[in-house]
Order: structure tokens, then C-alpha cells, then sequence
């Protein structure tokens, strides 16, 4: 496959240059950059020198259409909404790693505060959640907090058991884009952890889309993120109050059930750790049931630049292009 990437140069597009570095079908044949014109890709992204001869383009929609089997959109919120027509007219297929498609259209202007000029409905993302991705030609990559959120507790939202659920997610400072800004500023992150926008980030929009399709009665939802001085990862604590008393073996076997074949998500014994998933694109869930209480909690580890963004794209495009789900994908974390 011949693949263009529209935004090649940040985080995002960094890590879909490195990870199709090594898929055995995909051939990179675009990466656009207005800033960084004429660069080579291994003078902005040091760890892929010798690894490709490319430089950054600024090219036109069209002119990456014309090179293209499909196109990844690695663009700022509301840029993306500008280009995926055209992409789309052209006959290509499109992962889009922005905010655009992720919401209905008019959830999406009151979580973003930007008025939607394109609002044709997009599949999202999440392949263990959403087994039409495989059918589509465009894809809304989902964000990273609600990837890491909605595997967490999607099996007990699937059989209709959630009666309260509060997310608190730690992130890697590389969440914050390769822009440097308060929140990645070293003096500020170093021995620190930042709590923000406590009650109304924009990612538990796509928390509650995806759990209320699989519980339609379920209505509190709570999210907190934090900024935590890591570079990579998203490990989330998922506080689930559930309807009835349930076992340790009862739980197992839910999530066991859900995400049978399912080859990125990996049921632990324990508390899953971001070490053991940073460069990958696995997920690692664990639980523990409260004793004489109706909580469960539930631990997921997800890299927040893989699974939680450029990984899953990739992902969503094997199954797009009816390839293997793990083609190019099934390498083990870094760690320690």
C-alpha cells in the first residue's frame, strides 16, 4: 500500500513513520510538513535517520490523493475537517487521528467550540469495539484517555452491570504534542503530577458515546486526567460501581468472553504496569474487587502514542485493507 501521512512531523506523526518503517505491506510515499519543507525526515525525527530518504512536502490534498492507497490526517482539531473530503472524493481511504469524526457533529461544536463544516459520521476506531471498521473506507481514530477508558470497563458495560463509572487517567507529558507548553515543561513536571481540567476534558465525551452504546440506561459517567512526568504511556484506574455482587471468576470470565481473539488486549493477574506496554500497542487490563463492596477496580496500561493513537490507526487500517490485525504491530513493549 502506498500511504500518505497529512502532518508528519509531530509526535503522532513520528510514531506512524516508525511503526510502517517495519510493515511488511505499507510504503510511505507522503509526509507533508508545511513548517519543516524540504527537511529530511531523519532531521526532524532523530531515531528514523538512515531509516527513510523522504522529505517533508507541502503538498495539496490532491497531489497526496493522487500518490495514495490511504491517507493518515495527523492535523490540529478542526484542520482535518478541512481536507477529508477532498480525500475521500479522490477514492482514497482515510484514518483520521484528529477530533473531528469522533463525536456527533453537534456534540462535537460544544466540546470543541468549533463550528463543523463537514458532518458526514465516521466508524470509531476502537477495533475491539467496533468489528465494522473492518468494512469502511473512513476511520475516526480515537483519542487516547478513551481508548485506555472505554477497554477498561467496556465488558461490563456491554452486559449491562455499570451503575457508576469514574475514570482517573495518568498521562505520559508526550499528550501534550511536540509543541512545548506549561504542562510539558520540564521544571514544571519534574517530581510532579498535574491534576487538570478536573470535571470537563473533552475526551469523556467519547467515554460516555462508547459506553452508553453498549448500556443505553447508563448515565454517570466521571473522568479525571492527569499529567504525570512520563514521557509515554496512559495507565487509567477505572472505579466501577456495578448493579450486583460479583465474583473474581465471574469478572474474569466477562472480560475474557469480550475480548476473546481479540490479540492486543492482554488479561493480567495483577496491576498492569506502562512499562511493560510503552512501544507497543497492547493493552494490559487487571482488576480487584472490592471485599464486602460493590467496586470494582479496574487497571488498564496502555502506550498513549501507540495503542492510543498512531498504533491503533495502523491497526484499523490491516483490518481496512483486509490484512492480518497485527501486521507491522506485533512487537513487545521497551521495557524497562
Amino acid at each position: 500500500m502506498d500511504i500518505g501521512i497529512i502532518g508528519a512531523s509531530g509526535y503522532t506523526g513520528g510514531e506512524l513513520l516508525r511503526l510502517l518503517a517495519v510493515h511488511p505491506d505499507a510504503d510511505v510515499v507522503a509526509a507533508t510538513s508545511r513548517s519543516k519543507k524540504g527537511k529530511k525526515i531523519g532531521d526532524e525525527h532523530a531515531h528514523l535517520r538512515k531509516i527513510y530518504d523522504l522529505e517533508f512536502e507541502d503538498l495539496s490534498t490532491e497531489e497526496v490523493a493522487s500518490r495514495s492507497d490511504i491517507v493518515f490526517t495527523a492535523v490540529p482539531h478542526g484542520t482535518a475537517m478541512q481536507v477529508v473530503p477532498a480525500l475521500l472524493d479522490a477514492g482514497v481511504k482515510v484514518v483520521d487521528l484528529s477530533a473531528d469524526y469522533r463525536l456527533d457533529h453537534e456534540v462535537f461544536e460544544k466540546v470543541y467550540g468549533i463550528k463543523h463544516t463537514d458532518p458526514r459520521e465516521a466508524v470509531y476506531g476502537i477495533p475491539e469495539l467496533h468489528p465494522e471498521v473492518s468494512k469502511q473506507a473512513f476511520i475516526a481514530n480515537p483519542g487516547c484517555y478513551p481508548t485506555g477508558a472505554s477497554l477498561a470497563a467496556a465488558p461490563l458495560a456491554d452486559a449491562g452491570l455499570i451503575e457508576l463509572a469514574v475514570f482517573d487517567s495518568k498521562s505520559g507529558i508526550s499528550g501534550a504534542g511536540a509543541e512545548p507548553s506549561e504542562v510539558s515543561h520540564y521544571p514544571n513536571m519534574a517530581e510532579n503530577i498535574q491534576a487538570y481540567k478536573l470535571t470537563a476534558h473533552r475526551h469523556r465525551a467519547e467515554i460516555v458515546q462508547e459506553l452508553r452504546r453498549l448500556d443505553g440506561d447508563l448515565k454517570s459517567i466521571s473522568f479525571t486526567p492527569h499529567v504525570i512526568p512520563s514521557v509515554r504511556g496512559i495507565l487509567t484506574t477505572a472505579h466501577i460501581f456495578v448493579k450486583k455482587e460479583l465474583s473474581q471468576e465471574k469478572v474474569r470470565d466477562l472480560f475474557r468472553d469480550f475480548y476473546q481473539d481479540k490479540p492486543f488486549i492482554r488479561l493480567i493477574e495483577g496491576i498492569p504496569m506502562l512499562t511493560s506496554v510503552r512501544g507497543s500497542n497492547f493493552c494490559d487490563i487487571g482488576f480487584e474487587i472490592e471485599k464486602d463492596g460493590n467496586r470494582i477496580v479496574i487497571i488498564s496500561a496502555i502506550d498513549n502514542l501507540v495503542k492510543g493513537a498512531s498504533g491503533q490507526a495502523i491497526q484499523n487500517m490491516n483490518l481496512m485493507f483486509g490484512l492480518d490485525e497485527t501486521s507491522g504491530l506485533w512487537t513487545p513493549g521497551t521495557a524497562p
